[in-house]
This record gives structure tokens, sequence and C-alpha cells, in this order.
């Protein structure tokens, strides 16, 4: 536990990538294999689910610190992260200030952690007072981390898998196909990824996702208009469909196994020869496209009954063939990787569909069509080079994704709230409003989008201009207009405006433009043909 600790620690402190490849690549090649095998679990993005409420861990914090609720809410607050609170708050009770445990990190997970779950709660509560007084703060922080289900840590994915690739002399590419799809974390497993043919279930593993960049030039930068394939950017779940051994496996881009939520497309690839696994994006479809807010309805349900399938129906939109008959084909050029898939579909099966070129043939008549994105449910255009084989991550250069320009509205600074981590003491996260019959109406939250100057001036400003404050919260004066850049707009029947608008960022201030002469709900709503 104390090696881990201070790997967490080392990726919290610094930006620099390199550092945090260094820090994983060293903690890789010393640990002992079992604990490597949980570090990597973790670092990679998978969970445990939670074990125990978060609120009885904070009532636990309030019991043996003696302090009122209101100073807790403030500690936390002033902190900005829940389980870096409670391990703060704790610490004095550490019966070895600063020693922490010796326990290996994969004995702690294994007879400690996962246990709790068949405990009643005061066997729970217990055991976390005794895991408290046993382990110092920052054990504490990766505990309390990992009991609520709520581990997440400074390093993307691909870092993980540099790093693990540097601590075992193999090559990236191998080893982000090895880590791929569902595995158990044991000692076993970690060794086996320095093998030709590491442990897990191989039938069910998908390949790891080849992502576009952002087109940020010029589009006739990118050379010949012949040279590039042109279609749609759907706007659903990004999937891989692996048929092998008879079965069907269905992953999302996060690498989660979504098979049972899309019940019609897995029975569909059923009809798919074994050895085939389909890249593709998973889509609502009655007859055409039908908007990602309908999609939602379905996502995260528990029990699918036959009206949401009715309402929501799935269909796969399917562009790239990666593996075919048992052969990986990701080396071959997608123009071969498509007709391949085109020979696989052009029968069937139902619930998939061939993403259709978009044919214009000059890069100004391209730019044309782009402009119809919103009226087709789709987010812009994907640009492929026909001789690119099927990368592994981010690989600019060969992939691009041509998004249509964001939907803008102006509005107003309504609430401020302190952000996390590192930003806890700042003001960084903003709820922004709009008028409607001569009141403000709070449409989005946004957090992104502003400078550091900018950051540190907009929190003296809410510090200097507040009106209430609700515990963290900061209601100001409702002066400041800012320009929100977003995604998309749909109907929404949680959110008191009626609206609930996707991926809001603030494009900039406006300083030139008064409160009164910000947008109106009627202006968004227009966008969905809402308008009274």
């Amino acid at each position: 536990m104390k090696a881990f600790a201070a790997l967490y620690d080392a990726l919290d402190r610094t930006t620099s990538t390199n550092a945090k490849v260094a820090a994983m690549s060293a903690y890789f090649s010393t640990a002992p294999p079992a604990d490597a095998a949980w570090a990597l679990y973790f670092l990679t993005g998978r969970k445990i689910k939670r074990l125990i409420p978060s609120r009885v861990l904070w009532e636990l914090t309030r019991e043996i610190t003696a302090l009122p609720e209101w100073l807790l809410e403030h500690c936390y607050a002033a902190v900005g992260d829940f389980a870096e609170a409670m391990a703060l708050l704790v610490e004095h009770r550490a019966a070895a200030a600063g020693e922490g445990s010796d326990i290996p990190f994969a004995q702690w997970i294994e007879e400690r952690i996962l246990p709790v779950k068949q405990m009643d709660a005061t066997a729970q509560r217990a055991a976390v007072l005794a895991w408290w007084e046993e382990l110092d703060a920052a054990q504490s922080f990766v505990l309390n981390k990992i009991i609520t289900g709520e581990y997440r840590v400074g390093a993307s994915g691909t870092l993980v898998v540099r790093a693990l690739a540097q601590a075992m002399g193999v090559a990236q590419s191998t080893m982000a196909d090895r880590v791929m799809g569902d595995w158990t974390p044991t000692a076993g497993f970690f060794a086996s990824l320095r093998e030709e043919a590491p442990a897990g279930n191989v039938g069910s593993r998908p390949y790891p996702f080849f992502l576009a960049s952002p087109l940020e030039q010029q589009v006739e930068s990118l050379g010949p208009r012949e040279e590039w394939l042109a279609e749609w950017k759907w706007d659903g779940i990004r999937a891989q469909v692996v048929r092998r051994g008879g079965e069907v496996f269905l992953w999302s881009r996060g690498e989660e196994l979504v098979t049972e939520r899309f019940p019609e497309v897995a029975a569909a690839a059923l009809a798919l020869p074994d050895g085939v696994v389909i890249d593709g994006e998973i889509l609502a479809y009655r007859e055409a496209v039908l908007p990602f807010a309908i999609l939602q309805t379905r996502i995260g349900r528990q029990k699918l009954t036959p009206r949401i399938l009715d309402e929501a129906p799935a269909a796969l939109m399917a562009y790239d063939l990666i593996e075919d008959r048992g052969d990986d084909i990701r080396a071959a050029p997608l123009v071969e990787r498509r007709a391949r898939l085109v020979s696989h579909l052009s029968s069937g099966p139902a619930a998939f569909l061939l993403s259709p070129l978009v044919t214009a043939p000059t890069w100004p008549a391209l730019a044309e069509e782009r402009l119809q994105a919103r009226a087709r449910n789709v987010e812009g255009l994907m640009l492929k080079r026909f001789s690119s084989p099927y990368a592994s991550g981010r690989r600019r250069g060969d992939w691009w994704k041509w998004k249509i320009d964001p939907y803008t509205m102006d509005a107003v600074l309504l609430y401020a709230h302190p952000g996390h981590g590192r930003r806890a003491s700042l003001f960084t996260d903003y709820t922004f409003a709009v008028w409607d019959e001569g009141a403000l109406v709070p449409v989005a939250k946004a957090y992104s989008g502003l400078s550091d100057a900018e950051i540190q001036e907009l929190d003296a400003w809410v510090r200097r201009n507040t009106r209430e404050k609700f515990g963290p919260t900061r209601a100001v004066d409702p002066v400041r207009v800012f320009e929100i850049a977003f995604e998309g707009i749909a109907e929404s029947k949680r959110h008191k405006s009626g609206v609930a608008v996707r991926f809001p960022r603030i494009a900039r201030l406006r300083p030139d433009k008064p409160a009164s002469e910000a947008d109106t709900l009627d202006s968004l709503k227009a966008l969905l043909g809402l308008s009274r």
C-alpha cells in the first residue's frame, strides 16, 4: 500500500508526461507482480464497485473528529476532494504517524477491502476505523478512493501502457493489445504480459481503438482530396463488435462490456462469420439516425423493458474491419479493410449499417456537405487516409475529425463553485443563465475554456461580488456575460429550463456586452423548434 500511495502522489504532483511515465515504469519494474497487477487495474481506469456509501464514511469522520457538520463541510470545500478531506481529518488517529502500512497492495485489496462487501454495517465501520488508525494520510486517501469507487489518477491510459511497455521491454503497440478487454488482476496475468500469448480471455478481447485528432488547420493542407475517405462523424457510442468462438461481445471505447445493453445489435452480430471484429458506432436508429438524446434514455438502465427498446432502437453503424476470419488485418490499408467490410455487410445482418461515403469530389464541395451535418444528426465529418493502417490510440496524420462549429450563446454568470484537487482553493466551476420572462434561468455549467490568468482574475471578482453563500457555492452579482459554446441541445424534464446543452465550455469573456443583452431561453428553444 505504501508504494502504491507514493506512486499516486507522484502522479498527482506533476504535469510532466515524461515524469509520469518514469514514475509508473519504476513502479512496474520493482513492485511484486500481484501488486503491480492491481495497480495496472486501477491506473487503466478500472474500478471496483462502491463498497461503502460515502455518507457512512462522512458520518464516521464526524464521529471520530467531534467536529460540527458545518465545519466538516467547510473543510471539504477547502480541499475539494471528498476522499482527501476525510484522510486529512482523521490523520491524527494514525498509531504511527508517517509510517503507514507495509502490507502488500494486493493483500490489502483481496484480503481486506473486497471482503467488506459481505460485512454488515457495524463490521464495515469497525474495519474502516481500524484502517484509518493504521494508515498515514496519503495511504488513507488512496484507500478512501478505492472503497468509494471513485479512484481516478492524472495519467491517461496511453501513458500507463507506455510506462508498462518500457518496464517490460515490450513494444507499446503490443502492450496496448495485451491489456485490452476483460482480465483478472493476478500475479500470473501480470507476468504473462511479457509473453507472446498473455493470459486472460483472449476470445472476447477487443483491439485498442484508433482515435482521430481534431482538424485545426485548413482542410486543403491535407493534400489531394482523392487520397482521403470522407464519412459522417456519427454521434453515438464508439464500439467494437467481437465475433469469436461462436459468441458475440460488444465493447465500448472505455473498455466496458456492453453486450447486454444492446441485445438487438448482439443478436444481429451472430450472423457474422466467426473471427470478425468490426469497429463502429452504436446509434439510435429507426429508418434514419435519431438524436443522441434518444440513445441516452437507455444508457445506464438496469432493465431494458420492451417499451424502452421500442422507443430507442439501436443499430451499429460500421466503418472499419480490423479482424477478418481470425486474421488481424490492422496493418492492411483502409481501402482494403473497407472492401472486406462491405463484403460482410452486403447481405445484412439486421441492425448493422455500412457507414456511407461522402463523395463530394473537392475540398470546397466537401465543406458544403459538412454544413448539412446537424440536419443529419451527426457531428461533422471524418477524414481518413485511404492508405492508413488501423493504429492504436491518437496518432496524428491519418485520421481527422472535422467537426461542425459549435452552437454558442451569451449567458450571465450566476453561481461560482470551487474546483477540485489542486484548484480547490479557487472558484473554477461556473453556472450560467439566460433570460426568461424577465428572470435569469440556469442553463449550463462549465469549467473549461479560461486561461490560468483569467481564472485568477475571475476568482478575485467572485470574492468581491458575492451576494449569497450556499455552502461552498457563491451567488454573484449577475452582471458578467460569457460566450458559451456547446455541441448540442435537447429537451430535458430534469432541468428547470426545459433544455439541456451538451458539452458546454467557455468560449470567451464578453466585457463588451451588458447582462441585459444576454440570450433568452426562447432563443435556445428555437434551436429545437420549441419557442413560444
